[in-house]
């Protein structure tokens, strides 16, 4: 009796099992395609509308419908947000050469006028510039001996130093000195041609 109600069984389950397998659309056009020895539903199998496709051994480790992840680590391949071929991601940009504002250095510079004789004596002046402007007069000859020394000193003070009238002005055009106009048109004479150099 057990033998018979197994026997049953166990045909029922077969002839279940054959009706889900022949109903199941596409099932036997699947198994039809596939190279002998590869189970049915193993994931990653070769698509069966490619002729001639081989089966994936790693498709089966990895997702289906998802990019390999492999390929993100391929050596050279390209970042989204790098430049080209081989880069990390991080851009460096060229620091911009320095500019500097500060003025050139002004240069100081000596000037001498050229010798004026008088009736008196010589005369010559050296003036100081720096840049364009004159910053000290000297009188490097003046008519000496007698009232000479006089007339002479009076001229050199008025004009000559760091703050004398030729500082002041700038230029030759001096007031002469009173009781010393020869000497004086010589200093300023003098005076003039060293600026015109200076220029």
């Amino acid at each position: 009796m057990r033998r018979a109600l197994l026997a049953i069984t166990g045909l029922a389950a077969s002839t279940t099992a054959l009706v889900v397998l022949k109903g199941s659309p596409g099932a036997s056009q699947v198994a039809q395609d596939l190279p002998a020895g590869a189970p049915v539903g193993t994931p990653g199998e070769a698509d069966p509308a490619t002729p001639g496709a081989s089966p994936d051994p790693t498709a089966s480790a990895r997702p289906t419908g998802r990019p390999s992840a492999t390929a993100s680590r391929t050596p050279g391949a390209r970042s989204s947000t790098g430049g080209g071929s081989g880069s990390t991601g991080t851009k460096t940009t060229p620091a911009a050469p320095r500019t500097t504002t500060a003025a050139p250095k002004s240069t100081t510079r000596k000037v001498t006028g050229p010798v004026i004789s008088t009736e008196f004596g010589n005369v010559q002046v050296q003036i100081t510039v720096v840049g364009t402007k004159i910053t000290n007069a000297v009188a490097l000859e003046l008519p000496q001996g007698g009232q000479s020394d006089l007339r002479s000193d009076r001229v050199d003070n008025a004009y000559s130093g760091t703050s004398g009238n030729v500082v002041r002005q700038q230029s030759a055009n001096l007031d002469t000195i009173s009781q010393a106009t020869t000497t004086s048109n010589a200093y300023k004479q003098s005076l003039q041609a060293a600026i015109d150099q200076a220029r």
